[in-house]
């Protein structure tokens, strides 16, 4: 058996493997390209399902036979029905090729036509004119971009809702845990580790919001503007009929009655959402970042959090626990902070009819959205889940603070208060001995107006 056949295209002969559905113009592709990650596969499935409804557009518009029409659905559904480690081996390009997605494009056409063969050696598909027909990469592809992204905010948003709901079981069972508060890394006034929970539950339900606020945006599709937004050799009535198909496959109300010069050349809803994404990351960043201090110790830092240990935490030192998964989503943050970077900058390229930064920019919103969702989902499960509150300790460092003095000001002034702070400090004494020694405030009165719970503006029977 040889190891290769020979097919031909624009270009002349190509030696492809024997065994690839590819072609010509895949393999030529396959050998200029070899650098990067995979064209990412959900990219490759809506492209499927995006050949699969042309083919049934242009049946129903009688631009195919139905004899072609309904061969390239078999085989498509043929392909669609593989696990992705099958898929993978029909779709080997990488994300850095030529920036309109057009090889990605061509491998798919090319995939599904020898996929045709195979079924039906009788009825020629041919890539470009049947399974291609009406359509250019450059409306696919970016129809595919919009597609796979609002997949993966389909996938997100339920890890943020599933964080907020394991956020907000904290955040009533530590409503009346009174703790010091502070500001600019010092201590502030008193608040409860409820009331700070609750911030954290506000920023992801505003985060939340704006993704779904926001992603309807890509719902608009670019298909029908074939080459340059024009619609040249689609036939009427088809960007319609694909994109109420796709609707039906991924359960969005999308749209192909849109500006299709702005659909091949922009791509400000990809960039606009994605700066959700950053401020996702952005506000999980903080959280993190707060939860992991805040447990720091449990001996020598501020020890007022337990974290579950879900591995060792050194190699070296027997015993140690660490703050693997706010790690975990802090690393994934920052990756989103660079991702937005490249999302905008490529959102920002490519020239005239045309952005010419398709893969670049898809791959990493893909990326930006699977790692918050992944890494969310690991911090709600393993961290938030089985996080506890050390009372012992959130006491002592209270009991401990200058700051609570505040409560002493509407009495006896601001400035005589910041003395009796200055005196205990100076000292090394508690603030209610300093209080006491000032002559300022009797016992029976520092009892009365240093009420913690009190400060908080927290209702006792709440």
């Amino acid at each position: 058996m040889p190891e290769f056949r020979t097919e031909s295209d624009t270009l002349g002969p190509v030696q492809i493997p024997v065994s690839a559905l590819w072609g010509p113009q895949t393999e030529r592709s396959r050998n200029n390209f070899p650098t990067g990650q995979f064209m990412p596969l959900a990219i490759i499935r809506a492209l499927l399902n995006i050949k699969k409804a042309a083919a049934q557009a242009n049946m129903e518009s009688n631009q195919i036979s139905e004899e072609k029409g309904n061969l390239i659905v078999k085989a498509i559904d043929e392909l669609l029905a593989l696990s992705d480690e099958d898929l993978r081996k029909d779709f080997p390009l990488k994300v850095y090729q030529t920036g309109s997605g057009t090889q990605t494009n061509m491998n798919t056409n090319e995939v599904v036509a020898n996929k045709c063969k195979q079924l039906n050696p009788n009825v020629e598909i041919l890539p470009n004119d049947d399974v291609n027909k009406g359509q250019s990469s450059n409306d696919t592809f970016p129809t595919a971009m919009n597609i796979v992204a609002v997949e993966a905010i389909d996938k997100l948003e339920p890890a943020v809702q599933h964080l907020i709901d394991e956020l907000k079981v904290k955040q009533e069972k530590y409503w009346h845990t009174v703790k010091v508060g502070r500001t600019h890394l010092q201590d502030a006034t008193p608040l409860t580790f409820g009331q700070e929970i609750s911030g954290y539950v506000s920023a992801l339900e505003h985060d939340l919001n704006y993704l779904k606020t926001l992603t309807p945006t890509l719902l608009e599709l670019a298909i029908g503007g074939t080459a340059v937004g024009t619609g040249l050799n689609a036939a009427p009535g088809m960007p319609e009929k694909i994109a109420e198909k796709m609707s039906a496959v991924y359960g969005h109300q999308f749209t192909a009655k849109t500006n299709k010069f702005y659909g091949l050349s922009h791509h400000s809803g990809l960039d606009v959402v994605h700066g959700a994404l950053k401020t996702l990351a952005a506000d999980m960043f903080k959280i993190a970042q707060d939860i992991r201090f805040l447990a720091s110790g449990p001996r020598a830092g501020y020890g007022e959090l337990n974290i579950p240990a879900n591995e060792p935490g050194s190699s070296i030192m027997p015993g140690k626990v660490n703050p693997t998964q706010a790690e975990a989503v802090t690393m994934a943050a920052m990756r989103v902070f660079g991702n937005d970077v490249v999302v905008g900058m490529s959102s920002s390229q490519g020239n005239f009819e045309m952005n010419v930064f398709k893969p670049v920019l898809i791959d990493a919103f893909l990326e930006s959205a699977d790692l918050l969702t992944g890494t969310i989902k690991g911090f709600a499960d393993k961290m938030i889940h089985g996080l506890t509150v050390n009372e012992d300790r959130m006491k002592e460092l209270l009991d401990n603070s200058l700051m609570t003095v505040t409560a002493l000001s509407p009495h006896i002034g601001y400035h005589d208060s910041a003395k009796i702070a200055q005196a205990a400090d100076k000292a090394g004494s508690t603030l209610k001995e300093a209080a006491l020694q000032s002559g300022k405030v009797t016992e029976e009165q520092y009892d009365e107006w240093m009420d913690m719970l009190k400060m908080t503006n927290v209702d006792r029977k709440d």
